[in-house]
């Protein structure tokens, strides 16, 4: 194991997520509900299962490298230009390369303690020195990020807007404040994964793009294409251009470009989505509050519920619901840790979910 990085060796083999397949393996089931991974049970557009479905006869060929079509599509949609522009598979893809673009042992990084986890691993890898806020009231703190951005003066600050694993989010006057105030020499990596269900005045405007400042958005949330893996990066080209010095140029497949443009040209499909998921997510609401249990206010695709104890009982329930044979999940890090996060999706998968957890909630007390 010589050949290995100091920095490799001191790491744990371990993923930032378990995956409802390797439950089903822990626990001798198989899923009835998968609601815990915010995929959208919706699915694609049929638009999108054509396109694809044409594109995979030509699977044999690769898909085009520079992503032309993809990147005009998106630029078209978003009012920018097509450098502004990099895609890659999925966000997750894409914070991988970011890191690897900025962070060297020893850098700071700074993101709030319980955010999205993958964004640690990647900085972990790559020898980076994180720095945790905590939340205020269940949500990021742009005013104690900005503080902390301020002191320690780090390489990259991650924020999402709206957030994963509460769902909540911030007024765009809010974000732009950060934009504006955090030192040039630090980065903001502004995770906009929910962006296409955010609330009216969330989100800032593109431009003007700042040198400073990346935001992050995917097909794998409102769009229904988790599994397809795309995602992209807006920002000044300058910037965007140096994903092209690390990117797998061939990781976006001919089939995944196909259906992203076709997802863009059907926008009457998202908003019905999104119409459904609105749905879905006050039966959700409703769901919790039957039960007992406080939903906090989302604007994605998932509700966090808080199950009114510690960390250690709703662990127990969530164990509980997953024996029910529906799949959720929970926040790591406390005191997010009290609450369990589950999905929204179809009227019998949330249904599902309603008879899980009464289950679940017997089982427990």
């Amino acid at each position: 194991m010589q050949f290995l990085t100091d920095t490799t060796k001191s790491l744990p083999a371990t993923v930032p997520f378990v995956g409802p397949e390797a439950l089903e393996r822990q626990l001798g089931i198989r899923f009835k509900a998968r609601i815990g991974a915010n995929e959208s049970t919706f699915g694609p557009s049929p638009q999108v299962l054509e396109a694809m479905a044409k594109a995979a006869v030509d699977s044999w060929a690769y898909g085009d490298p520079e992503q032309f079509e993809l990147k005009e599509a998106l630029a078209h949609h978003h009012g920018v230009k097509p450098e502004n522009i990099a895609v890659g598979e999925g966000i997750d893809g894409l914070l991988g390369l970011t890191v690897q673009l900025t962070v060297v042992p020893g850098d700071k990084v700074v993101t709030s303690a319980g955010a999205y986890p993958t964004f640690n691993y990647h900085v972990n890898v790559h020898g980076g020195e994180l720095s945790f806020v905590p939340y205020l009231d269940d949500r990021e703190d742009p005013q104690a990020l900005l503080i902390r951005t301020r002191d320690i003066r780090p390489k990259l600050l991650y924020f999402a807007n709206p957030d994963n694993p509460t769902g909540s989010w911030h007024q765009a006057e809010e974000v732009t404040r950060l934009m504006d105030e955090i030192p040039e020499e630090t980065l903001l990596i502004l995770d906009e994964a929910y962006s296409d269900l955010a609330p009216h005045g969330s989100l800032p405007p593109l431009e003007p793009l700042r040198p400073n400042v990346l935001r992050y958005r995917t097909f794998s949330k409102a769009y229904g294409m988790a599994g397809v893996r795309v995602g992209y990066v807006i920002g000044q080209a300058g910037l965007i251009s140096q994903f092209d010095k690390v990117r797998n140029h061939f990781g976006v497949s001919r089939m995944a470009q196909a259906g992203a443009i076709a997802a863009l040209n059907d926008q009457a499909f998202l908003h019905e989505t999104v119409a459904a998921i609105h749905n879905a997510r006050e039966t959700l609401n409703n769901i919790a509050r039957d039960a007992g249990l406080l939903p906090l206010p989302s604007a994605t695709n998932f509700v966090a519920i808080d199950c009114g104890r510690d960390g250690a009982y709703a662990r127990a329930l969530l164990q509980a619901v997953l024996r029910q044979g529906v799949f959720i999940r929970m926040p790591g890090i406390a005191p997010l840790d009290r609450m369990i996060r589950v999905t929204v999706g179809k009227p019998d998968e949330m249904e599902m979910f309603r008879a899980a957890l009464k289950a679940a909630l017997q089982e427990v007390e």
